[in-house]
């Protein structure tokens, strides 16, 4: 066992887009940190989210009305802050007379322009679905509709980036590294972490422990650290499909089924289209769901009722599922409970705990903010706010402005691809001359695996990113699993495996 005798401020469990940022933020106030995720960086919720960055228009007939204005306040800082990996989409919502009444609709979007000061999107518009474009693919029976703006994200590497901030400002994380034991020992928590691939075990002395394991938030509470809380997590149920596109331009749509929900189909991975959600109250095991086909055959209905075109269940690329940890309120329907976040700050004992229950993507960064603000009385020392105006890593383009960024980078290295240019300058931003450094032509990325996947590009993600396995780099890094065939896939593992990558990670 590793002993790290030096005392650290904050010990931070899970690592989600809470953990993540709440990390990142403390350790730019100067305390120090490390942060311990059993698998991989997002590999649970928040790699599996319908990648999105919103207010939450169907929260308004919740009356969350608190929580939708700081969603779009927030949506608005977060593409300043990471406009290579959030960018602006454009929802088109047909109308249906079946569901919810016209006018009700336009009063929801009225709100939704104006709730949060929106500044950098446009507006909603009205849409006559016989005479413009988005009505092509539709159903003539759809007249009306609505156009209105949200932000599309890549939410792996939301994750990522929050953490290789944290970490560039002196924290430590560790990957597949679960917290095995937390126990109050003099005023202080004694941590012990275990490596799940090396088998390394260390303990850490810190003055403060924060609880961001998302659906595992109370096993965290009561097998780890040996406490307890009155307030819970409701697990729901979330499933998405990926399919081939079938209509033109980048605009999404989200359309209502006959129980009300909406369901929203987006433009993925240039040719590609991603459906989802369901929500479906969960009692199994956070690291068992999938989606079923039953959940998969709701989300193709759906669909076919607004669309000329309909999709087939032999038309699924690929679906996944996750858990989404939403703070328990009591609701029944699974629709209905709360996306807000609560805090619970366990103070038992001498040394305190501040564990953190619900919250959504959206939010992440004002979670982490609010929370140090409830550890400020334990911290007097550290400094103030930060984050609102400080790009993620990446994010520093000039004007976040992604398109002169893109002409930038395709001047610099004018031997590359232009799809490689935009799958570099996408996933990593201002940091592409970390991942082709020293290149100076299509050899010096080193072995091609297919796609726009090559060598240098595993590399940086194992030397700067902490990925340990292939698929932390086929499926939350990037999304080359989509676009590789399963002989490609295959490949790149045994290559993995073989190379000194694999002793590095």
């Amino acid at each position: 066992m590793t002993h790290d005798s030096k005392m650290i401020d904050l010990f931070v469990i899970g690592g989600g887009i809470n953990g993540a940022g709440v990390a990142r933020d403390a350790a730019g106030r100067g305390l120090s940190v490390v942060l311990c995720e059993k698998d991989d960086l997002a590999q649970g919720t928040s790699s599996r989210s319908g990648k999105l960055v919103h207010g939450g228009l169907r929260y308004l007939e919740y009356y969350e009305f608190r929580l939708v204005r700081e969603a779009l306040i927030e949506r608005e800082v977060l593409l300043r802050a990471a406009p290579h990996i959030i960018w602006p989409m454009r929802f088109v919502l047909p109308h249906s007379p079946d569901d919810r009444p016209a006018w009700l609709v336009r009063l929801g979007l009225f709100l939704y322009d104006n709730l949060g000061g929106r500044r950098k999107l446009p507006g909603t518009r009205v849409l006559d679905l016989r005479r413009d474009p988005e009505g092509a693919p539709l159903l003539d029976k759809y007249h009306k509709g609505f156009e209105y703006s949200d932000c599309w994200v890549d939410d792996a590497r939301l994750v990522v980036l929050n953490a290789l901030d944290a970490a560039e400002r002196g924290a430590t994380v560790l990957t597949r590294s679960p917290c095995i034991s937390a126990r109050r020992e003099d005023g202080a928590w004694s941590v012990t972490t275990r490596d799940s691939l090396t088998g390394q075990t260390r303990q850490f002395r810190a003055r403060c422990l924060v609880n961001c394991a998302g659906p595992w938030v109370s096993d965290v509470i009561t097998r780890v650290a040996g406490s307890n809380s009155a307030r819970k997590v409701r697990l729901v149920k979330g499933s998405h499909i990926i399919v081939p596109k079938w209509w033109e331009g980048q605009n999404a749509y989200l359309v209502q089924n006959h129980d009300k929900r909406v369901i929203f189909i987006n433009p993925y991975e240039g040719d590609m289209a991603l459906i989802g959600t369901t929500d479906i109250a969960y009692e199994g095991r956070a690291e068992d769901v999938t989606a079923d086909e039953a959940e998969i055959e709701y989300l193709l209905a759906a669909v076919n009722r607004y669309f000329k075109e309909k999709l087939r269940r032999e038309d699924v690329i690929h679906s996944f599922s996750g858990v989404r940890p939403l703070f328990d309120d009591g609701q029944g329907n699974p629709s209905a409970v709360t996306r807000d976040y609560v805090f619970d700050l366990d103070r038992n004992g001498g040394a305190p705990m501040l564990n953190i229950f619900g919250g959504k993507i959206t939010t992440f960064r004002e979670l982490a903010e609010r929370g140090m603000h409830r550890l400020a009385e334990i911290f007097p020392q550290m400094g103030p706010d930060w984050t609102e105006t400080a790009p993620l890593p990446g994010g520093e383009i000039a004007n976040a402005d992604y398109e002169s960024f893109a002409a930038l980078l395709r001047e610099l290295h004018p031997w590359m691809p232009r799809a490689l240019v935009r799958h570099y300058g996408r996933l990593y931003g201002a940091r592409t001359r970390d991942v082709v450094a020293g290149a100076m032509s299509m050899a010096d990325l080193g072995r091609h695996f297919g796609g726009q996947f090559y060598e240098a590009e595993a590399r940086y993600l194992v030397a700067r990113e902490w990925a340990r396995t292939p698929e932390d780099i086929l499926t939350r890094r990037t999304k080359h699993y989509l676009h590789l065939t399963k002989a490609e896939q295959a490949a790149f593992a045994e290559w993995f495996n073989a190379s000194d990558l694999a002793c590095a990670a």
